[in-house]
């Protein structure tokens, strides 16, 4: 029998980053491939194997997959509400990844398959609400997901299903609901509600204008998952006997304001807020219900969202400050 070695597809992305440091911290022989240059990755470990290939063509794929036992797909063109709402055609073509994967899974041979899905393929008439009733597996049908992003991981999660009920590979699917922590995206357009705000906040208290622009009305309402969580559901998920989607999310809903309050208070400043309403700002609310996670797992991510807000703070604080004091610097010495 062949050693299990596991490939994560998107690892030099946000959480594959952190897939690949877990899976080595145990001990797994690990292949970490993304399309992006590996001095781009945002976690890049010398015990792995990396490579840089574009998994949207079927060659890569095989590649990827060779004498892997498990696949773990986390690969996808996305970002924030920013990024998904102004590049849809962009986050279609990732169906490209998930197609070719599965296709080189099945001549491979693979044990395993692993999708990461999104909370963005439910039904938009769910979501009208900020006092959100939290979201069943259920309601991913009758289907009207986020258009353009959500419609892909809608349609990935069907192609896992075929290949599972028609050729026999091992498909597990996550439904990934708004993931945070460090050593990920804070700028630049792609990045997601917890880093962004972190970001905006520090910028404030650093240059002492104490103001704040939010994106919406700020009443709109999501639940974050601590990174570590995710990883951990992520392989029991993997490893576990359930073949349907699965919600994989915190159930501790806050609104954006409510956010911006807790990132005010770890950084001990109070802004003046801005509420831009022309700005993407996606559903009005949006919750994980885990009700079948823990029934199946007898487990939930349960990390407090202010503990891990802190730690998401400080790692982009200490991104930011450098640069900014230096400017500062700079500045007063050119007076």
């Amino acid at each position: 029998m062949r050693a299990e070695k596991i490939v994560v597809c998107g690892g030099g992305g946000f959480i594959g980053g952190h897939l690949v440091a877990d899976l080595l911290k145990q001990g797994k022989q690990v292949r970490s491939v993304d399309v992006k240059p590996i001095d781009e990755w945002f976690q890049v470990f010398p015990e792995a194997e990396n490579l840089q290939l574009d998994l949207r063509e079927k060659e890569p794929c095989e590649q990827a997959v060779a004498d892997c036992a498990l696949v773990y797909n986390l690969a996808a063109d996305m970002g924030g509400m920013g990024f998904i709402e102004n590049n849809k055609a962009l986050c279609m073509l990732s169906v490209l990844v998930n197609t070719h994967l599965l296709m080189a899974g099945k001549e491979a041979g693979v044990q395993r398959f692993f999708y990461a899905s999104s909370a963005c393929v439910y039904a938009a008439d769910k979501q009208t609400d900020p006092n959100v009733t939290a979201l069943k597996e259920e309601d991913a049908y009758p289907a009207m997901p986020e258009d353009g992003y959500g419609w892909e991981k809608l349609f990935s999660e069907r192609m896992c299903r075929h290949f599972r009920e028609d050729f026999g590979i091992a498909t597990r699917i996550a439904r990934y609901h708004n993931v945070y922590g460090p050593n990920g995206t804070y700028d630049g357009g792609r990045e997601k509600a917890p880093a962004a705000i972190c970001r905006k906040v520090i910028a404030a208290k650093l240059s002492g204008n104490h103001e704040i622009e939010i994106w919406g009305d700020g009443h709109q309402t999501r639940s974050f998952q601590w990174i570590d969580d995710c990883v951990k559901g992520t392989q029991m998920i993997m490893h576990g006997d359930y073949v349907d989607p699965l919600n994989l999310g915190s159930s501790e809903l806050v609104s954006i304001n409510q956010l911006v309050d807790l990132a005010e208070d770890i950084a001990g400043v109070k802004l003046k807020r801005s509420y831009n309403l022309k700005a993407p700002k996606g559903v009005n609310g949006r919750n994980s219900d885990n009700t079948l996670i823990k029934k199946i797992f007898n487990w939930e991510p349960s990390t407090r969202l202010r503990d891990g807000l802190e730690k998401t703070y400080r790692w982009i604080y200490d991104q930011v400050a450098p640069a900014a004091q230096q400017k500062s610097q700079v500045a007063v010495a050119s007076r």
